[in-house]
């Protein structure tokens, strides 16, 4: 019998890299034994861990592939992002990229000067810059020196890539009253799949030229 998508949910706080034991997983997750059971089951069935020597062995990207998981099952993004670490809301957030047809590269990292950009995703020549807040809500004076910062790299990365034009891009864990700040999309992680699938529809307003 397949899991409901509540308790799919609770299984991604158990989901730690190494080997463990059903009950490290129960108590992880704060869930009973049997449903610990069902919910591994169900994760292997879909390729998620494997049991060696009586132990449940997890990969380090097996906690993202459960939230995706729960996500194609219904589960909010929201809701599941705040299960993940900082790491794993900047794969999230390139999964969802690669899922709209991006090509997309973490942490790109310049040095002079020195800049890190959390996820680059670029479709037909057309690049997304976004930098992932993982934080609790944010003021808006943080997010206009987010923006503001973020439109810095944007421009420097136009000005050494080939590409023909980039977004800068804010992807946040909460959901703001402000939508935009200087042209600049602040985009929840929820709806940053709507945002791609829009996305040459919007580009034009926001977009930084070579």
């Amino acid at each position: 019998m397949p899991l409901n998508v509540q308790t799919l949910v609770k299984g991604i706080s158990g989901i730690i890299p190494g080997g463990m034991s059903v009950t490290d997983f129960s108590m992880a997750t704060q869930t009973s034994r049997d449903l610990s059971i069902k919910i591994l089951d169900n994760l292997m069935q879909n390729g998620i861990g494997t049991y060696e020597d009586s132990l449940i062995q997890f990969e380090e990207s097996d906690r993202l592939k459960t939230s995706i998981l729960a996500i194609t099952m219904g589960a909010p993004i929201d809701e599941v992002s705040r299960l993940l670490g900082w790491q794993d809301f900047e794969s999230l957030a390139a999964e969802i990229l690669e899922s709209r047809g991006f090509e997309t590269t973490r942490n790109v990292i310049f040095t002079k000067p020195r800049m890190q950009i959390d996820v680059v995703g670029v479709k037909s020549e057309i690049a997304v810059l976004v930098d992932c807040k993982h934080w609790s809500r944010m003021n808006q004076s943080s997010l206009q020196q987010a923006v503001k910062k973020q439109v810095e790299r944007t421009r420097y990365f136009v000005s050494r890539e080939k590409v023909r034009a980039a977004i800068p891009a804010i992807v946040t864990l909460y959901q703001y009253e402000t939508r935009f700040i200087d042209n600049v999309p602040i985009i929840p992680i929820h709806q940053l799949d709507a945002f791609c699938e829009e996305f040459y529809g919007n580009m034009e307003s926001f977009m930084l030229e070579t």
